[in-house]
């Protein structure tokens, strides 16, 4: 060192610390990575984020190779700092403690800090940048590194301590994912983002959240007069139709209207006729999964279903267009009976039906009611009054002010819904 001038010295000292900040930054940057718009880029073929997810298929031996290196540039900044101490005052004490302590601010500042804000503010162009050096180092530095390493390995086993050492094989869970698509919104549109999360969401619901409920099936009876039976059949506004004997307990069969044009010719037929064109009814068990279902219906290559309890009784049907509008929204083939269920006042205030689906409530209107209880509007009050309600009461759900305008048989037909929400 002493064949060295004092310009030599510092010039050194300086390219130690910019080392020793690349390797800080080259930590942060690796860390604060997006792993998964990396393995997009590896798929694309980029070669330096192939290499990248390469060094991060082996962390402690990455980690291993920065620290080793970081420590290493440190005391050697440490170090040559005494020798231009020496250089510049002597072996004097004082100013040995004031050049430890003016190193470890430089190295502060310099080597650490603003290297690694720099890192976790791009993290991605840090990241590449230095996949080709640390891939050198790693390899270079592997016999120190692996002896440090098994030590810490057989460390933390004696204290039971489990290591994931691949952290880019962990997974991402339903709300993470969720999370993405919000988080997502500037680069999609909002229909686009509002699909994606209900594909998220619709694991979550079972058929007996979306099916229409048994008060509100349309069915044909076979033991009317067939007059009334061919006036239903052209009156229908459906595809496919269940067919009972004597009531909806007794179904007998699932009928395609389009084949029964046919007999709708003739001067005359019987329920006879009509029960020669039926196919046999598809029974799904409430509790269901949407998604399991929907694969169901592709898998039978069949669109209609009876929803029935744990009893076998029915509780009402779904269709793959039920299913569907979870996903994309409301189709707009809706027959008059399922249409304009909401009459929206001047004040704000919604006219609803008691029948109303919750689940329908919150998706076309911004409504926040719960949906782990019941599924229409006249259970929800039935379950939060545990009573039943006369017409003119008034009551609270999820912070919505809810008047019930009016009842028939015990149930709400009718309910004001006033939209002004308070907590």
């Amino acid at each position: 060192m002493d064949d060295l001038s004092l310009g030599a010295l510092l010039f050194a000292l300086a390219v130690i610390l910019i080392c020793s900040g690349f390797f800080s930054s080259s930590e942060t940057g690796m860390m604060a990575l997006n792993r998964h718009r990396m393995k997009h880029l590896a798929r694309k073929g980029n070669k330096r984020a192939k290499l990248t997810e390469n060094l991060l298929a082996q962390t402690d031996k990455l980690l291993g190779s920065v620290l080793f290196g970081n420590t290493l540039l440190n005391t050697a900044a440490a170090a040559l700092t005494q020798i231009i101490v020496l250089r510049l005052v002597g072996a004097s004490e004082w100013w040995m403690v004031i050049g430890t302590l003016a190193i470890s601010f430089v190295i502060l500042i310099v080597s650490e800090i603003m290297p690694k804000i720099i890192a976790a503010s791009y993290p991605e162009r840090v990241a590449l940048f230095s996949s080709y050096p640390l891939s050198f180092l790693v390899r270079l530095f592997h016999p120190v590194v692996s002896v440090a390493t098994a030590i810490v390995h057989y460390i933390l086993w004696l204290f039971r301590i489990k290591v994931q050492t691949d952290q880019s094989q962990s997974k991402l869970s339903m709300e993470e994912l969720r999370m993405l698509v919000l988080e997502s919104e500037q680069f999609l549109p909002r229909k686009h983002q509002g699909m994606l999360l209900n594909l998220v969401d619709i694991g979550r619901a079972a058929v007996n959240d979306v099916m229409v409920p048994r008060n509100r099936i349309e069915a044909l009876d076979l033991d009317i007069e067939p007059e009334r039976l061919r006036e239903q059949l052209v009156t229908s506004h459906h595809t496919l139709l269940p067919v009972c004997e004597g009531g909806l307990d007794n179904i007998v069969g699932i009928l395609h209207v389009r084949r029964a044009l046919t007999l709708m010719q003739r001067p005359e037929f019987d329920a006879d006729d009509v029960r020669a064109l039926l196919h046999e009814p598809y029974f799904i068990p409430s509790d269901t999964s949407l998604l399991t279902q929907l694969q169901h219906f592709q898998e039978r290559q069949i669109r209609f279903g009876l929803v029935v309890d744990e009893y076998g009784e029915l509780l009402g049907l779904v269709t793959l267009e039920n299913i569907l509008e979870e996903i994309v929204g409301d189709f707009t083939t809706q027959s008059p009976a399922q249409a304009g269920k909401f009459l929206r006042h001047e004040d704000g205030s919604l006219l609803v039906e008691g029948s109303t689906p919750l689940r329908d409530l919150n998706r076309k209107l911004g409504l926040h009611f719960p949906l782990d209880g019941a599924k229409t509007l006249n259970g929800l009050i039935l379950e939060h009054l545990e009573d039943i309600p006369e017409a003119g009461s008034s009551l609270k759900i999820a912070g919505y002010p809810i008047e019930v305008i009016r009842m028939q048989d015990r149930v709400v037909k009718m309910a004001k819904i006033f939209t002004a929400r308070h907590e």
